[in-house]
């Protein structure tokens, strides 16, 4: 295993912390929450509780002004655990950030304060069913009527949608403009004319409560605009590579888990009167896997370190997320044929890996996507 040099001492203390809450408010509870399709909302007061939401936010918000490395450390241990049904990622690497580098100074002082705390669960409505990751296709509009805006449309898999107080909205404000016609507009779910639709069930990460979100004639005052009007899709392209990182970050970190687990498993289990490690060909595939692994993780430390300097640009991390969600899937698939039939009963870890990796391929921009923006940066 190669010395990761991105954390020092400080992290690691603040890792230990983190790993121990998780082991005591998570582990045991969170079965019990993929049946019920979400987890516990209480589970999020606890969380600010412990300083484990929002890290970035400043101190005049009531954070602690970390640096992205403390929320890479929160992925990873939730990632190593396997405690898919968190939608801390969502809030505190996606979310939070796009409104304190965007929202007004009023905003700013009304919300963050009960992001970091856990009382505030925010939301990122992007996808639309007919748009998929075609943002500049959505049809969701935020027309202005006085000094409000209406918005009407609806968005789906939304990640703390049955949990969210607090939601951006990706609308259209100048729907003949395109994506110069895209803004952000900060929605409070306690409006009238927001509705949530029903839990949606997926095939993984079954505690994540995802939904839709629709607004009929849904009223917010134009102060709750982020940023400044039309320039909603430039902001989008600001914040994905910080979104992407924390994909690639999950998936690395996940992937050498199911490793670490499935090392164990081929050393006791016994096929033909010997270990099932002991065979040329499950050797091979485990040396493989872990060289892979090791090189992606190498690549996605990087990544982290940039992104800490302020240098992580579009193409590299859309190369990271490409990368890692591709290794992810096919370490789960291997992992899962080396446990056998066991690997298809859902009591093994294997298991819930395999049907929860599917969907890195896919969110935060698909591996098609990540593939575009990646040869459009190559051929100038």
């Amino acid at each position: 295993m190669i010395k990761r040099t991105v954390y020092q001492a400080e992290h690691e203390q603040f890792r230990d912390s983190v790993r121990r809450f998780l082991a005591a408010e998570v582990v045991p509870y969170h079965e019990q929450w993929e049946s019920d399709g979400q987890v516990d909302r209480a589970l999020w007061n606890k969380a600010g509780e412990q300083g484990l939401l929002c890290p970035t936010v400043p101190e005049e918000y009531g954070g602690v002004s970390a640096d992205f490395r403390y929320n890479a450390i929160i992925d990873e241990e939730i990632a190593t655990l396997q405690l898919s049904g968190l939608g801390w990622a969502v809030h505190s690497d996606i979310a939070v950030p796009y409104m304190l580098h965007y929202c007004s100074e009023e905003l700013k002082q009304k919300f963050l304060p009960g992001c970091v705390t856990g009382e505030i669960v925010t939301a990122i409505s992007m996808t639309e069913p007919g748009a998929g990751s075609d943002l500049q296709g959505i049809t969701t509009t935020a027309v202005k009527d006085g000094d409000d805006y209406v918005i009407n449309g609806s968005k789906t898999f939304v990640t703390n949608g049955q949990h969210a107080d607090l939601v951006i909205v990706v609308a259209k404000t100048d729907p003949e403009a395109g994506a110069a016609g895209t803004s952000l507009v900060l929605v409070e779910a306690d409006r009238p004319g927001f509705e949530r639709g029903s839990n949606l069930k997926k095939i993984g990460m079954k505690a994540q409560d995802t939904s839709e979100l629709f607004f009929n004639d849904l009223r917010v005052p134009r102060s709750n605009l982020m940023g400044n009007e039309g320039e909603g899709f430039v902001y989008l392209m600001q914040e994905l590579p910080q979104e992407r990182l924390s994909v690639a970050i999950s998936g690395i970190t996940t992937s050498e888990a199911v490793l670490g687990y499935t090392v164990d498993y081929v050393k006791e289990r016994q096929v033909f009167g010997r270990p099932l490690a002991a065979f040329q060909n499950t050797q091979f595939k485990l040396a493989e896997l872990d060289t892979e692994i090791t090189s992606a993780r190498v690549f996605v430390d990087r990544c982290l370190e940039l992104h800490v300097d302020g240098q992580l640009d579009v193409p590299t991390a859309a190369k990271a997320k490409l990368l890692v969600s591709e290794l992810q899937g096919r370490v789960v698939d291997e992992c899962v044929q080396l446990h056998g039939g066991y690997g298809y009963m859902s009591e093994f870890p294997v298991a819930r890996a395999y049907v929860d990796a599917r969907i890195q391929r896919i969110f935060a921009g698909s591996s098609e996507v990540m593939k575009i923006i990646i040869s459009r940066a190559l051929m100038g």
